[in-house]
């Protein structure tokens, strides 16, 4: 029995006036309490209450300890109704970070969503390529592409990174359309700057990367998109970043019978969070509603 059981025994017997009311409240065992009061006079090495079959008093060293007693439990219970409350009603500030493409297509439309729903979680949100270290930089959420290499973290399956290949039906109208991958070597191709990204492998057990026209590179999926809208050439692009502008036509998938990727596998775009025993509730709530608000 920990210390701060003993405490709050202690000062709902001394409130009650009574181990048998105590008990009741508390529904424990009256013997129960009573060794643990023993246990507590013990630990101290001081009689704190004087206690007949009658009555309970305290002594001059339990009216001191009480007073100040008192005012661990009543914290304790104020801190266990704020975190029952939180339970509840998610609050406090979410801090996420999340690549820069990714977000501004998929999780920022949701934002307002989520704001609606939680009102009390206030959100701060960086945009950046770089890995952020969770721990130092205080971050509750990092949404990443690729495999974990620390076993302190946890992921949470997002969404598949399908890669499509497109380019404007006015550059298809100029130039033409590959016939297969070996011909994209003939063709403007955009690359995507970033280090994981800018290689193209056609996934054809094996992987093969391929050669590509590459005088064309840009360190944001937008700006991969902003160029093939206007007819700069090709880009192999996530479709999330697209899927838009394919359906109504104003992109063109090219060679959509392949499968393309800028990794040598398929990947997925994971939510990523400590490894703790207990997550915070406004953690759980940004990543159940990320669950079922993205579209796998």
């Amino acid at each position: 029995m920990s210390t701060i059981n003993r405490l709050i025994y202690f000062n709902y017997v001394v409130e009650k006036k009574s181990i048998s009311l105590a008990s009741k409240y508390l529904d424990v065992q009256p013997s129960s309490i009573s060794r643990q009061l023993d246990a507590l006079e013990n630990e101290l090495g001081v009689r704190l209450l004087n206690r007949t079959t009658k009555n309970i008093g305290l002594t001059e060293a339990g009216a001191k300890y009480y007073e100040y007693t008192h005012r661990v439990v009543a914290e304790l219970e104020e801190a266990k109704h704020v975190i029952n409350e939180l339970q509840e009603n998610p609050k406090g500030t979410l801090r996420l970070s999340m690549t820069v493409g990714f977000g501004e297509y998929v999780v920022l439309p949701l934002i307002p969503h989520f704001k609606q729903q939680y009102p009390n979680i206030a959100i701060e949100i960086e945009l950046t390529e770089r890995v952020v270290d969770l721990v130092d930089e205080n971050i509750d959420i990092a949404i990443r592409s690729g495999r974990l290499p620390d076993s302190s973290l946890i992921s949470k399956h997002l969404m598949a990174n399908n890669f499509v290949i497109c380019a404007s039906p006015d550059y298809i109208k100029a130039n033409g359309i590959p016939n297969s991958p070996e011909e994209l070597e003939r063709f403007t191709c955009i690359k995507y700057s970033y280090r994981g990204w800018k290689d193209w492998y056609w996934l054809n057990n094996p992987s093969k990367k391929i050669s590509i026209g590459d005088s064309l590179s840009i360190n944001s999926v937008n700006g991969q998109k902003q160029l093939i809208l206007n007819c700069a050439g090709l880009a192999l692009i996530p479709h999330w970043a697209v899927k838009r502008e394919l359906e109504i036509g104003t992109l063109i998938q090219i060679l959509p019978q392949y499968t393309f990727s800028p990794y040598e596998t398929l990947s997925s775009t994971y939510a990523i969070y400590l490894k703790r025993e207990l997550v915070a509730p406004k953690t759980r709530a940004f990543l159940d509603f990320l669950s079922n608000n993205i579209q796998s």
